[in-house]
């Protein structure tokens, strides 16, 4: 019998195939106590695990490349956290075993995080991860990872992570649903990347028995269990019909009557930038930088390191616009030269451009080293400081820019609500803004990004998110300069349309999603998206909106 359920749908597509679960999570090391005297070689194998483990996780990394490199080589830091190793050495020294160890100390930090206000629980799937590869190793028994299997199949979990959707083969994992997760999860940010249809966020998806025949819409979230072959023939031809569509569309982004909307590619390093290359990317809107900075979290990188890997990603783009976010570490991204130990909530400490501040030294060798890149390159060379909160912190960037004479615009990232309902005065010191729109719903509602039971705060449909990204759009135009989106938020084909209503003048997403939102963007008029946009923005929920713009754009 076929019935439906509904997650969130976090990358487009339709995958339809037979259930496969993850593998089960390590068991619970038995808690036995060893002789004093085998301390030190229950401490030895500890180490030994936790290298192999972070050497694995960076290799994985290697290949992946692009966000999955960066989220990896974070996971390997966390697995070499001296405070962890510190605890783990300190319980194997009373008495425990190593794997016993291992699962106190991590357990430990666990309920560290949770104490602190749980802003860091999004990445509790990744300490998981990191915890059960070593105690896997420790005890000699298969890693926790994806199913073995010949044939084709959707793939279910609890969460995925990154280890593992990271080196997902798109030929044999058709799609994937998880019972947590959200909109920007590690999981959804690199499904997206795959090109891998996915839902995340679906109570009770681990119930769904193996082998049983499901279809997957990534778009719109829905999962059909046990489809009729007319359910399947419908959703066949429906992505056969957008397949089409995207073949059909080509060039710059634009709506149906000729407002330019510019498509650029979210990158986090030089090898992302041949499928944005390929995607017909107009640029990059965002240029993550902080995947120089994870491979030593003791010190900043060289400025010739610095000036190497700018130049690649500039140098692919000529007579294109290059946007580049300086170094965003704190909160999720913490690194040990930078950033405090004992924050007691990191996302509303010392994060972003608070952290560079307090070190300009670090700043200054960014800007300096972006300068030199540029030099003798037809580029348009933006660059742009994360989690600015008012005007002050806004003209410290530009005053920090100007003295390191860099050539280039500045402007200034929209995360913080404040930042929004101020959008008009900080743009008396910088040139420009971008909203990210993942953070700032995430500051907005009070609600983790990371966390599934939050999920529907973190919508990027949410009418409240919409009046920010209004407000900003807005001072924007008044002042007579540009306001793009670069978070997830603008890989939404439709909401890209809604966006496009807002006034935003430029979207940036993972390249993966461009040819989506250029095809649907040409089916509309300027007119008709300013049209959906006011009725999203009417709406009192997520799923409201959406619904309304879709009536809207559909001439319902």
């Amino acid at each position: 019998m076929e019935t439906t359920l509904r997650g969130v749908g976090v990358s487009h597509g339709v995958a339809i195939g037979e259930v496969r679960h993850m593998g089960t999570a390590v068991l619970e090391p038995p808690a036995k106590q060893i002789p004093a005297e085998e301390a030190e070689r229950e401490q030895g194998r500890a180490r030994k695990a936790v290298d192999a483990v972070a050497a694995d996780l960076i290799a994985r990394g290697n290949l992946a490349g692009g966000e999955a490199q960066a989220v990896l080589e974070a996971q390997a830091l966390m697995a070499q956290d001296p405070e962890l190793m510190a605890d783990v050495e300190r319980r194997i020294a009373v008495g425990s075993t190593a794997e016993r160890a291992v699962y106190d100390a991590f357990a430990a930090y666990r309920a560290l995080l949770a104490g602190a206000g749980e802003y860091l629980a999004g990445r509790v799937a990744d300490l998981d991860d990191v915890r059960n590869r070593i105690v896997a190793r420790l005890l000699g028994v298969p890693m926790p990872g994806v199913p073995d299997s010949d044939e084709p199949y959707v793939l279910i979990a609890r969460d995925l992570a990154p280890a593992d959707t990271a080196l997902l083969d798109p030929t044999l994992v058709l799609g994937f649903v998880t019972e947590e997760g959200g909109p920007t999860s590690h999981s959804a940010i690199l499904a997206r990347a795959l090109g891998v249809p996915a839902v995340v966020a679906l109570p009770g998806a681990g119930e769904l028995a193996e082998g049983t025949m499901i279809a997957v819409d990534g778009s719109t979230g829905e999962i059909f269990v046990n489809p009729s072959a007319e359910k399947k023939a419908e959703l066949e031809a429906a992505a056969a019909e957008r397949k089409a569509a995207l073949a059909a569309s080509s060039g710059p982004g634009a709506t149906s009557d000729g407002h330019k909307v510019p498509l650029l590619a979210n990158v986090g390093g030089p090898s992302d930038v041949p499928a944005a290359v390929e995607a017909g990317a107009e640029g990059v809107g965002l240029f993550r930088t902080e995947f120089l900075f994870l491979d030593d979290s003791q010190q900043a990188p060289s400025e010739e390191k610095q000036v190497e890997a700018y130049r690649q990603v500039l140098e692919a783009f000529p007579e294109g616009r290059v946007v580049v976010r300086v170094l965003d570490a704190g909160a999720d991204k913490p690194l040990d030269f930078l950033t405090p130990a004992d924050e007691p909530n990191p996302a509303l400490g010392v994060r972003g451009l608070r952290t560079l501040l307090d070190h300009p030294e670090v700043l200054r060798t960014q800007l300096t080293a972006l300068a030199k890149a540029a030099d003798g390159l037809p580029v348009y060379l933006e660059v742009m400081a994360p989690m600015v909160a008012d005007r002050m912190d806004a003209k410290a960037f530009a005053d920090a820019c100007r003295e390191a004479g860099l050539q280039a615009k500045f402007g200034a990232m929209v995360e913080i609500p404040s930042a929004a309902l101020r959008a008009r005065s900080i743009l008396q010191e910088v040139e420009f803004l971008s909203l990210g729109t993942n953070d700032l719903a995430q500051y907005t509602f009070a609600a983790d990004r990371q966390v599934g039971a939050v999920s529907r705060l973190q919508d990027p449909w949410q009418p409240a998110l919409l009046d920010l990204v209004a407000l900003s759009a807005e001072a924007a135009k008044a002042e007579g300069k540009s306001c793009g989106v670069c978070g997830e938020a603008a890989s939404d084909p439709l909401l890209a349309c809604v966006l496009t209503g807002l006034g935003v003048t430029s979207l940036s997403m993972g390249a993966a999603s461009i040819p989506y939102v250029r095809a649907t963007l040409a089916k509309y008029t300027l007119a008709q998206c300013e049209r959906a946009a006011a009725a999203a923005r009417a709406a009192d929920s997520a799923e409201e909106a959406r619904s309304a713009a879709q009536a809207v754009l559909s001439g319902e």
